[in-house]
């Protein structure tokens, strides 16, 4: 049986993941959406996810529910163990994901492709102003973190500059892809 490839959508703060990521479910319903579990409070808006406690989330992963989870902005996210159910029959799985667990994700979810996504610094700056989930001290600190690098190792990505139309972003990323991917 053919798994369906986890298509991991990276970026720094403000650069679009969630409307790509829903773009191109919205283009192909063969596209999943992955949801995350994340210390966040339910009501902080973004992103459809799973709101846990810190210590709900600790204790599920020492359960091991999670198949990954990692800490960022001072928070904790985690993706579940029941990844693998969304794979049948779906085209592609599409995920948010940090670039410090790319590696991890890798070679637990193989196939496994990266759609890196780009923005002008200003446009991320206005874009995480605009959201208003976070104060200025916590923008700033995630546009500080907008140029880190992918980690070496990865075996496919595709990098897309988001700073335009979302339509040209969606057709760019489609372009892209391997046939044999997705």
């Amino acid at each position: 049986m053919i798994r369906a490839p986890v298509i991991a959508v990276v970026g720094p703060s403000g650069v679009g993941k969630d409307s790509v990521m829903h773009a191109l479910a919205a283009h192909d319903d063969g596209f999943r959406l992955v949801q995350r579990v994340i210390t966040r409070d339910a009501m902080a808006g973004g992103e459809r996810f799973e709101a846990a406690s810190e210590a709900d989330f600790l204790q599920r992963d020492a359960d091991g529910d999670f198949v990954l989870s990692w800490q960022a902005h001072d928070l904790h996210y985690g993706i579940l163990q029941t990844i693998e159910d969304l794979r049948v029959g779906a085209r592609a799985l599409l995920v948010n994901l940090s670039r410090s667990v790319l590696l991890d994700a890798q070679a637990r979810l193989a196939p496994f492709v990266v759609v890196s996504l780009t923005a002008d610094p200003g446009l991320l700056a206005r874009r995480l102003a605009n959201r208003g989930r976070e104060d200025a001290t916590d923008q700033a600190r995630r546009l500080t973190r907008a140029s880190a690098a992918l980690p070496d190792g990865l075996n496919t990505v595709i990098t897309i500059d988001n700073s335009g139309p979302l339509d040209a972003t969606v057709t760019a990323i489609l372009a892209r892809l391997q046939p044999e991917s997705v």
